[in-house]
C-alpha cells in the first residue's frame, strides 16, 4: 500500500474511536472528538496531495478515499441523531445524495474530480459537524443546527450539478468519455 492509502486507512481507524468517545461525552470528550474529527478531515486533503505528489494514485486509494470520506460525515451525523440535535430525515437528505452520486460514478469509465459545489459542499459539512460536536455555549448550537441545514442544502445542489454535468459528457461505445 502507498503512503497516500495508509492516510486514507488511518481517517478510517479514528471513526470507531470518535464514536467511543462521543458516546455519552462530557464537555472535554466533545472537545477531544471534536479533534480527532478535524485532524481526520485534514488527512483528506494531505491523502489527495501525497497520491498526487508522489505519484501514488493506485485504483485501491480511488475507491478508499470517498469511502472513508463518507464515513466519516456519516458518524457524527449518526450521532446527532441519537443526541436529539438533528432530525432523521435531515441526516436521510444527506445520506441519499452522497449514496447517489456513489453509486453513479461507480458506474462510470471515468470518475471526475469533485467541482466547486462538491468542494463548498464537504467544507459546509465539515463546518456544521464541527459547531455541532462542539460544547459551545448559547447561541452556537443554533448556529450549528442552522449550519447543517445550508451544508443539506449545498449538498443536494452539488448532488444535482455533479449529476447534470456526467449527464452532458458523450460517453464513446467503448465506455470512453469524449472530452
Amino acid at each position: 500500500m502507498t503512503a497516500a492509502t495508509w492516510i486514507t486507512v488511518s481517517r478510517l481507524f479514528v471513526i470507531p474511536v470518535f464514536l467511543y468517545v462521543v458516546d455519552d461525552p462530557s464537555a472535554g470528550d466533545r472537545w477531544f472528538a471534536l479533534t480527532l474529527f478535524l485532524i481526520a478531515a485534514l488527512t483528506d486533503w494531505l491523502d489527495g496531495y501525497v497520491a498526487r505528489r508522489f505519484n501514488q494514485v493506485t485504483d485501491l486509494g480511488k475507491f478508499l478515499d470517498p469511502l472513508v470520506d463518507k464515513l466519516l460525515i456519516f458518524a457524527p451525523l449518526l450521532v446527532f441523531i441519537e443526541w436529539g440535535t438533528l432530525p432523521a430525515w435531515g441526516v436521510f437528505l444527506v445520506l441519499t445524495r452522497e449514496l447517489t452520486i456513489a453509486g453513479w460514478r461507480v458506474n462510470q469509465p471515468n470518475i471526475s474530480g469533485a467541482n466547486l459545489w462538491g468542494k463548498a459542499k464537504t467544507v459546509s459539512q465539515i463546518v456544521a459537524i464541527s459547531l455541532l460536536l462542539a460544547p459551545l455555549p448559547s447561541p452556537w448550537p443554533r448556529v450549528g443546527v442552522m449550519s447543517f441545514w445550508a451544508a443539506v442544502a449545498l449538498t443536494l445542489i452539488s448532488g444535482v450539478i455533479y449529476l447534470k454535468c456526467q449527464k452532458k459528457t458523450p460517453v464513446r461505445a467503448e465506455g470512453l468519455a469524449v472530452r
